[in-house]
């Protein structure tokens, strides 16, 4: 197999070129897709690969709370392998048709456990040691991690994933897309009885379905954009509006990327090898939600404009 092969083969796999940034196919899918096809060999469902993935990435915080850099190095690396399983388990499903809504919310859980296990780790190991201003972190540590993890790091990688969806939806149509909205799933939740069959979907779609709700909070001028976009071209979206938008969109996709998982994590490799972990979390409160913001206004002012020239012929 040469590498122009595998290369190709790795591209199929990809939902689009446009939301896959150049480090993400080659340090990340490709070792992702190389593992597949070795479950695949192995007749390894995609559901135990989810859970490797989870088990590894939240070891991977234990190595963390070590003030240690070999100890460190090994938390790096199970991190690192984790994501691999992470990738490898999508594209297995893919390969193999063993595509269930268990697998799917534990793929969205893993990423969950991992940076819940880093971020827990990290406080432990900071609790006592001094603040840039001499004394110990103490409960100040916990505080920040709390904010930086479920405000700042919720809310990024909320956005940037809508921001992705939505942007393969002008691609490729909602056959290409997760572009889910709140009503939808409110209102298929509520249509499940509470019976054995279906209690487990019902209780997930009332979480996703408020996790939809939230991307829906950050994105008020889409949301008018998008119902306006739905009320005109019923039968489908006129090819010329696709291009504009792909071509105001494409720009941000490179931000979503940084605000998801490899950048965080080369800003904690980097902070544990200088012994300074506490500037990861300055990195996600102050960068990334900096980051966030400039790429939320982007967005929701080209939304505002096309809206006003689809409204004004």
């Amino acid at each position: 197999m040469t590498s122009s092969t595998l290369k190709e083969r790795v591209q199929a796999t990809l939902k689009s070129e446009d939301t896959e940034g150049t480090f993400e196919l080659y340090v990340t899918r490709t070792p992702g897709y190389l593992w597949a096809l070795l479950f695949k060999k192995l007749h390894i469902h995609p559901i135990a690969v989810t859970l490797l993935s989870i088990v590894i990435g939240a070891l991977a915080g234990y190595f963390f709370w070590w003030d240690d850099l070999y100890m460190n190095l090994i938390g790096m690396f199970l991190l690192i392998w984790a994501n691999w399983y992470d990738c490898a388990d999508g594209q297995l499903a893919r390969m193999t048709g063993q595509k269930t809504l268990i697998g799917r919310i534990l793929d969205g859980f893993a990423g969950d456990v991992w940076f819940f296990s880093i971020y827990f780790f990290l406080c432990l190991r900071l609790t006592g040691e001094p603040a840039p201003w001499g004394q110990p972190w103490g409960t100040w540590i916990w505080l920040i991690a709390a904010f930086s993890g479920f405000h700042c790091h919720a809310k990024q990688c909320a956005v940037a994933d809508y921001y992705r969806n939505i942007h393969l939806y002008f691609l490729k149509g909602a056959s290409g897309s997760e572009l889910d909205n709140y009503a939808q799933q409110s209102a298929l939740m509520r249509s499940l009885p509470w019976n054995r069959k279906e209690w487990f979907h019902k209780i997930y779609l009332y979480f996703y379905g408020n996790y939809t709700r939230g991307q829906e909070r950050q994105t008020p001028k889409f949301q008018k954009f998008y119902a306006l976009v739905q009320q005109r071209y019923p039968d489908g979206l006129p090819q010329a509006l696709k291009e504009q938008f792909r071509t105001a969109s494409l720009p941000l996709m490179k931000y979503t990327n940084i605000l998801t998982f490899d950048t965080r994590v080369i800003v904690l490799f980097v902070s544990l090898f200088i012994n300074m972990p506490w500037l990861f979390f300055a990195f996600e409160i102050i960068v990334l939600e900096a980051l966030r913001y400039y790429t939320r206004h982007v967005h929701e002012t080209f939304c505002d404009r096309f809206t006003k020239e689809i409204e004004n012929g």
